[in-house]
Protein backbone atom coordinates (compact mmCIF):
# COMPACT_ATOMS: atom_id res chain seq x y z
CA UNK A 1 0.00 0.00 0.00
CA UNK A 2 1.46 3.35 -1.02
CA UNK A 3 1.85 6.01 1.68
CA UNK A 4 0.07 9.34 1.32
CA UNK A 5 2.35 12.08 0.03
CA UNK A 6 1.84 15.53 1.52
CA UNK A 7 3.13 18.81 0.14
CA UNK A 8 5.82 20.26 2.35
CA UNK A 9 6.20 23.48 4.29
CA UNK A 10 9.76 24.64 3.63
CA UNK A 11 11.78 27.69 4.59
CA UNK A 12 12.61 28.37 0.94
CA UNK A 13 8.93 28.54 -0.04
CA UNK A 14 7.71 30.38 3.07
CA UNK A 15 10.16 33.24 2.74
CA UNK A 16 8.79 33.89 -0.76
CA UNK A 17 5.40 34.58 0.84
CA UNK A 18 6.74 37.34 3.10
CA UNK A 19 7.56 40.98 2.44
CA UNK A 20 11.15 41.83 3.37
CA UNK A 21 11.77 38.56 5.25
CA UNK A 22 14.54 38.19 7.81
CA UNK A 23 16.46 35.03 7.01
CA UNK A 24 19.80 33.27 6.67
CA UNK A 25 19.77 31.23 3.47
CA UNK A 26 17.37 28.31 3.72
CA UNK A 27 18.44 27.60 7.29
CA UNK A 28 16.61 30.24 9.33
CA UNK A 29 13.53 32.40 8.78
CA UNK A 30 12.00 34.88 11.23
CA UNK A 31 8.23 35.51 11.12
CA UNK A 32 7.07 38.56 13.07
CA UNK A 33 3.37 38.28 12.18
CA UNK A 34 2.12 34.71 12.24
CA UNK A 35 -1.52 35.73 11.75
CA UNK A 36 -0.88 37.27 8.33
CA UNK A 37 1.14 34.36 6.98
CA UNK A 38 -0.84 32.58 4.20
CA UNK A 39 -1.51 29.30 6.00
CA UNK A 40 -2.35 26.33 3.74
CA UNK A 41 -5.92 25.03 3.46
CA UNK A 42 -4.94 21.37 3.30
CA UNK A 43 -2.51 19.10 5.16
CA UNK A 44 1.19 19.90 4.90
CA UNK A 45 4.29 18.15 6.17
CA UNK A 46 6.68 20.42 8.09
CA UNK A 47 10.12 20.11 6.52
CA UNK A 48 11.83 22.17 9.21
CA UNK A 49 11.48 23.00 12.90
CA UNK A 50 9.05 25.76 13.85
CA UNK A 51 9.19 27.54 17.20
CA UNK A 52 6.39 30.04 17.77
CA UNK A 53 5.00 32.18 20.58
CA UNK A 54 1.41 33.37 20.91
CA UNK A 55 1.34 36.94 22.24
CA UNK A 56 -2.41 37.64 22.01
CA UNK A 57 -5.56 35.88 20.88
CA UNK A 58 -6.16 32.19 20.24
CA UNK A 59 -5.43 29.63 17.57
CA UNK A 60 -6.44 26.08 16.78
CA UNK A 61 -4.70 23.61 14.48
CA UNK A 62 -3.86 19.93 14.28
CA UNK A 63 -0.51 18.13 14.40
CA UNK A 64 -0.55 14.54 13.19
CA UNK A 65 -4.38 14.66 13.47
CA UNK A 66 -4.22 15.75 17.15
CA UNK A 67 -6.09 19.00 17.82
CA UNK A 68 -4.04 21.72 19.51
CA UNK A 69 -5.36 24.86 21.21
CA UNK A 70 -3.10 27.89 21.65
CA UNK A 71 -3.66 31.01 23.74
CA UNK A 72 -1.61 34.02 24.84
CA UNK A 73 1.69 33.04 26.53
CA UNK A 74 1.74 29.62 24.87
CA UNK A 75 4.83 28.35 23.05
CA UNK A 76 4.50 26.00 20.08
CA UNK A 77 7.01 23.52 18.72
CA UNK A 78 6.38 21.86 15.36
CA UNK A 79 8.96 19.16 14.76
CA UNK A 80 10.29 18.16 11.37
CA UNK A 81 8.15 15.54 9.70
CA UNK A 82 4.88 16.34 11.45
CA UNK A 83 1.66 16.87 9.47
CA UNK A 84 -0.27 20.08 10.18
CA UNK A 85 -3.84 20.98 9.18
CA UNK A 86 -7.13 22.61 10.25
CA UNK A 87 -5.94 26.13 11.11
CA UNK A 88 -8.41 28.46 12.83
CA UNK A 89 -7.35 31.83 14.28
CA UNK A 90 -9.12 34.47 16.36
CA UNK A 91 -9.31 37.95 14.82
CA UNK A 92 -6.93 39.37 17.44
CA UNK A 93 -4.19 36.76 17.07
CA UNK A 94 -0.64 38.05 17.41
CA UNK A 95 2.40 35.86 17.39
CA UNK A 96 6.00 35.48 16.26
CA UNK A 97 7.98 32.47 15.16
CA UNK A 98 11.16 31.16 13.65
CA UNK A 99 11.73 28.30 11.24
CA UNK A 100 15.01 26.39 11.32
CA UNK A 101 16.37 23.66 9.11
CA UNK A 102 17.06 20.46 11.01
CA UNK A 103 20.80 20.71 10.26
CA UNK A 104 20.94 24.30 11.57
CA UNK A 105 19.07 23.29 14.73
CA UNK A 106 21.28 20.23 15.31
CA UNK A 107 24.46 22.30 14.94
CA UNK A 108 23.20 24.71 17.61
CA UNK A 109 22.09 22.09 20.14
CA UNK A 110 24.62 19.34 19.48
CA UNK A 111 26.00 19.58 23.03
CA UNK A 112 22.71 20.17 24.86
CA UNK A 113 22.14 17.41 27.40
CA UNK A 114 18.88 15.44 27.57
CA UNK A 115 18.09 16.35 23.97
CA UNK A 116 16.29 13.06 23.33
CA UNK A 117 13.90 13.41 26.23
CA UNK A 118 13.11 17.06 25.49
CA UNK A 119 12.62 16.34 21.79
CA UNK A 120 10.30 13.47 22.60
CA UNK A 121 8.28 15.52 25.06
CA UNK A 122 7.90 18.33 22.54
CA UNK A 123 6.93 15.81 19.85
CA UNK A 124 4.07 14.48 21.95
CA UNK A 125 3.29 17.78 23.75
CA UNK A 126 3.77 20.49 21.09
CA UNK A 127 2.11 23.30 23.10
CA UNK A 128 3.19 24.41 26.55
CA UNK A 129 2.24 27.40 28.67
CA UNK A 130 4.69 30.06 29.84
CA UNK A 131 4.50 32.49 32.73
CA UNK A 132 4.25 36.17 31.81
CA UNK A 133 7.96 36.59 32.55
CA UNK A 134 8.98 33.52 30.53
CA UNK A 135 6.86 34.65 27.59
CA UNK A 136 8.38 38.13 27.72
CA UNK A 137 11.89 36.65 27.81
CA UNK A 138 11.34 34.38 24.80
CA UNK A 139 9.78 37.13 22.69
CA UNK A 140 12.75 39.36 23.61
CA UNK A 141 15.04 36.61 22.30
CA UNK A 142 13.07 36.59 19.05
CA UNK A 143 13.60 40.30 18.40
CA UNK A 144 17.27 40.09 19.42
CA UNK A 145 17.71 37.31 16.85
CA UNK A 146 15.85 39.33 14.22
CA UNK A 147 18.02 42.40 14.86
CA UNK A 148 21.18 40.38 14.20
CA UNK A 149 19.77 38.51 11.20
CA UNK A 150 19.01 41.93 9.70
CA UNK A 151 22.71 42.89 9.99
CA UNK A 152 24.14 41.05 6.95
CA UNK A 153 27.41 43.04 7.15
CA UNK A 154 28.11 41.86 10.71
CA UNK A 155 31.22 39.71 10.31
CA UNK A 156 30.11 37.31 13.07
CA UNK A 157 26.39 37.46 12.31
CA UNK A 158 25.79 33.72 12.05
CA UNK A 159 27.76 32.99 15.21
CA UNK A 160 25.91 35.64 17.21
CA UNK A 161 22.54 34.46 15.89
CA UNK A 162 23.37 30.86 16.77
CA UNK A 163 24.45 31.88 20.27
CA UNK A 164 21.20 33.77 20.93
CA UNK A 165 19.09 30.91 19.57
CA UNK A 166 21.01 28.46 21.75
CA UNK A 167 20.31 30.60 24.82
CA UNK A 168 16.64 30.77 23.85
CA UNK A 169 16.47 26.98 23.42
CA UNK A 170 18.05 26.49 26.85
CA UNK A 171 15.35 28.68 28.39
CA UNK A 172 12.62 26.88 26.44
CA UNK A 173 14.08 23.52 27.45
CA UNK A 174 14.05 24.60 31.09
CA UNK A 175 10.31 25.25 30.84
CA UNK A 176 9.77 21.91 29.10
CA UNK A 177 11.92 20.12 31.69
CA UNK A 178 9.91 21.46 34.63
CA UNK A 179 6.61 20.84 32.89
CA UNK A 180 7.69 17.29 32.09
CA UNK A 181 8.70 16.59 35.69
CA UNK A 182 5.72 18.22 37.41
CA UNK A 183 3.05 16.34 35.47
CA UNK A 184 2.37 12.61 35.53
CA UNK A 185 3.30 11.78 31.96
CA UNK A 186 3.81 8.05 31.53
CA UNK A 187 5.79 7.00 28.49
CA UNK A 188 4.35 4.43 26.16
CA UNK A 189 6.60 1.50 25.26
CA UNK A 190 7.18 3.07 21.84
CA UNK A 191 8.22 6.39 23.40
CA UNK A 192 10.57 4.61 25.81
CA UNK A 193 12.20 2.68 22.95
CA UNK A 194 12.65 5.86 20.91
CA UNK A 195 14.21 7.67 23.88
CA UNK A 196 16.58 4.77 24.55
CA UNK A 197 17.52 4.59 20.86
CA UNK A 198 18.41 8.30 20.71
CA UNK A 199 20.41 8.04 23.95
CA UNK A 200 22.37 5.10 22.52
CA UNK A 201 22.83 6.91 19.24
CA UNK A 202 24.22 10.05 20.88
CA UNK A 203 26.79 7.92 22.70
CA UNK A 204 27.79 5.61 19.82
CA UNK A 205 27.17 7.22 16.42
CA UNK A 206 30.88 7.87 15.88
CA UNK A 207 31.65 4.16 15.91
CA UNK A 208 28.39 2.34 15.16
CA UNK A 209 26.03 2.91 12.23
CA UNK A 210 24.14 -0.42 12.00
CA UNK A 211 20.46 -0.43 12.90
CA UNK A 212 20.85 -4.09 13.86
CA UNK A 213 23.44 -3.15 16.50
CA UNK A 214 21.10 -0.62 18.15
CA UNK A 215 18.25 -3.14 18.05
CA UNK A 216 20.48 -5.74 19.69
CA UNK A 217 21.41 -3.35 22.51
CA UNK A 218 17.70 -2.67 23.09
CA UNK A 219 16.91 -6.40 22.91
CA UNK A 220 14.37 -6.00 20.12
CA UNK A 221 14.38 -6.90 16.42
CA UNK A 222 15.64 -4.40 13.80
CA UNK A 223 12.19 -4.45 12.20
CA UNK A 224 10.46 -3.57 15.48
CA UNK A 225 12.99 -0.80 16.16
CA UNK A 226 12.44 0.65 12.67
CA UNK A 227 8.66 0.54 12.98
CA UNK A 228 8.73 2.11 16.46
CA UNK A 229 11.14 4.94 15.62
CA UNK A 230 9.17 5.73 12.45
CA UNK A 231 5.91 5.74 14.43
CA UNK A 232 7.20 8.24 17.01
CA UNK A 233 9.46 10.50 14.94
CA UNK A 234 8.30 9.99 11.33
CA UNK A 235 11.91 9.20 10.47
CA UNK A 236 13.70 5.87 10.19
CA UNK A 237 16.60 4.80 12.43
CA UNK A 238 18.87 5.14 9.39
CA UNK A 239 17.69 8.74 8.95
CA UNK A 240 18.62 9.49 12.55
CA UNK A 241 21.99 7.73 12.30
CA UNK A 242 22.89 9.50 9.05
CA UNK A 243 21.83 12.86 10.48
CA UNK A 244 24.14 12.51 13.49
CA UNK A 245 27.07 11.20 11.43
CA UNK A 246 26.83 13.78 8.64
CA UNK A 247 26.50 16.63 11.13
CA UNK A 248 29.65 15.45 12.92
CA UNK A 249 31.44 15.21 9.57
CA UNK A 250 30.43 18.78 8.74
CA UNK A 251 31.53 20.11 12.13
CA UNK A 252 34.89 18.34 11.97
CA UNK A 253 35.56 19.47 8.39
CA UNK A 254 34.54 23.04 9.14
CA UNK A 255 35.86 23.62 12.65
CA UNK A 256 38.94 21.42 13.05
CA UNK A 257 42.39 21.18 11.51
CA UNK A 258 42.18 17.39 11.34
CA UNK A 259 43.03 15.87 7.99
CA UNK A 260 40.34 13.94 6.12
CA UNK A 261 42.29 10.78 6.92
CA UNK A 262 42.18 11.60 10.63
CA UNK A 263 38.44 12.36 10.48
CA UNK A 264 37.90 9.09 8.63
CA UNK A 265 39.59 7.20 11.46
CA UNK A 266 37.85 9.22 14.21
CA UNK A 267 34.44 8.32 12.76
CA UNK A 268 35.34 4.67 12.29
CA UNK A 269 35.07 4.55 8.50
CA UNK A 270 37.08 1.73 6.88
CA UNK A 271 38.92 4.08 4.50
CA UNK A 272 38.89 7.58 2.96
CA UNK A 273 37.16 6.37 -0.18
CA UNK A 274 34.18 5.03 1.79
CA UNK A 275 34.14 8.21 3.91
CA UNK A 276 34.09 10.37 0.77
CA UNK A 277 31.29 8.39 -0.89
CA UNK A 278 29.16 8.52 2.28
CA UNK A 279 29.64 12.28 2.62
CA UNK A 280 28.95 13.00 -1.05
CA UNK A 281 25.81 10.85 -0.99
CA UNK A 282 24.36 13.04 1.76
CA UNK A 283 25.87 16.45 0.98
CA UNK A 284 26.21 16.39 -2.81
CA UNK A 285 29.92 17.26 -2.76
CA UNK A 286 33.20 15.73 -1.64
CA UNK A 287 34.65 16.41 1.84
CA UNK A 288 37.43 18.49 0.24
CA UNK A 289 34.93 20.60 -1.71
CA UNK A 290 32.87 21.16 1.45
CA UNK A 291 35.95 22.19 3.43
CA UNK A 292 37.00 24.71 0.75
CA UNK A 293 33.47 26.10 0.45
CA UNK A 294 33.15 26.62 4.19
Amino acid sequence: MNSIQFQEVTIAHTKQLLNNPSYIGDDLLLIDDLANLPWPHNPRRINCILLAFCIEGKAQYSIDTKECMVKANDAIIMSQGTITDNYLFSHDLKGVGLMMSNQFYREIVQNVHELAQLFLYARTHPVFTLTNEQAKTLVTYFYAIKDKVDEPDHHFRNDVVSAIIKAMIFDMSNVIYHQQHTTDQRQTRAEAIFTSFIELLEQNYKVERRVSWYAQQLKITPKYLSETVKQISFRTPNDWINNYVVLEMRVMLKNSTMSIKEITEALNFPNQSFFGKYFKEHMGMSPSEYRKKN
